[in-house]
């Protein structure tokens, strides 16, 4: 099959066109590289420089495409609520003129990078598919809301075959955002330059960390279902985000100081998800086991340093 990534020139987006491109796929990267890195992209597939809200150019590049993977939006949650405009725009109103575009193109196939904070706070754990969705507990959470809506929208209205997969904690090696908010590989980075980690509640939220090759053989595996989908992608394991810096002492040899930093807003004291649907219906389970997964990805911040 012919796939375009858009957004595949990121942490995520880079490990599935490799491992599409690993399956014999024809991968076409497109990424306007504002986050993400060329560098990343694996020399195989085909990279256009482009941004989802050029209509024209999508509408060119998406001929003869079979499938488009979705990958494409702005993360950081601090950022959306000093700027929830410009998430709204890049994120939903992004995903709109893709599906135009798609429309356009006659590809009717996506599949859809979503997220656990579609959840906000959970009532219940684990999470299942059919939890509710609730109001986001920021505006990047509520983008995602909003752009699961118009997919589904979309699938209802023109027969789009839609595969929404909701991620839980991703980490891995090539995680090279600028800036970095995500909690593993600033924990790595401390420890590595032998600075305290910094560690809000004191480590004692619960995550349900996913290793980013099995996350991205999700998306590979997806490609095989037609019609309307949601799966969580997690371990269907809640860890101690203090547990993970323990792992990583034990790995490193050695222990850093914590820096306390207290409570923060809009996070919730446990997040973890059922992975029995997607199991299930699609074959899949993630193989890597944390400890495993840490020593890649510390690995990767070593060659670094």
């Amino acid at each position: 099959m012919k796939i375009l990534v858009t957004g595949g020139a990121g942490f995520i987006g880079s490990h599935v066109t490799k491992q599409l491109l690993d399956r014999s796929h024809n991968v076409v990267v497109y990424d306007n590289l504002s986050r993400g890195f060329k560098d990343l992209v694996d020399n195989r597939a085909q990279l256009v420089v482009g941004s989802i809200s050029e209509k024209d150019k999508l509408i060119q590049t998406l001929r003869s495409v079979d499938a488009v993977i979705h990958m494409a939006a702005f993360i950081i949650v601090s950022e959306s609520v000093e700027k929830p405009k410009l998430y709204w725009k890049n994120n939903v109103v992004g995903t709109q003129i893709l599906l135009e575009a798609m429309r356009e193109a006659g590809v009717k196939k996506i599949i859809f990078s979503s997220s656990a904070t579609v959840y906000g706070n959970p009532d219940k754990l684990p999470l299942t598919e059919n939890s509710p969705v609730k109001k986001a507990e920021n505006p990047y959470g509520q983008t995602k809301i909003e752009m699961e809506k118009v997919i589904k929208k979309e699938h209802e209205e023109n027969d789009l075959s839609a595969i929404i997969l909701r991620y839980f904690n991703p980490y891995g090696p090539t995680e090279l955002h600028d800036p970095e908010t995500h909690a593993t590989p600033n924990f790595i980075k401390a420890t590595l330059t032998h600075q305290p980690i910094p560690l809000y509640w004191q480590g004692e939220q619960v995550r349900d960390f996913i290793y980013v090759e099995d996350l991205a053989a999700a998306h590979v595996e997806a490609l095989n279902l037609a019609g309307f989908h949601i799966f969580n992608v997690g371990t269907g394991e809640g860890t101690k985000v203090k547990e993970v810096v323990e792992k990583i002492f034990e790995i490193v040899g050695y222990r850093v100081p914590t820096q306390d930093l207290g409570k923060r807003s809009g996070d919730v004291a446990a997040l973890y998800a059922s992975a029995e649907k997607i199991e299930k219906e699609l074959g899949w389970k993630a193989k890597v086991a944390i400890e495993q997964g840490l020593r890649r990805t510390i690995e990767f911040f070593r060659t670094l340093a």
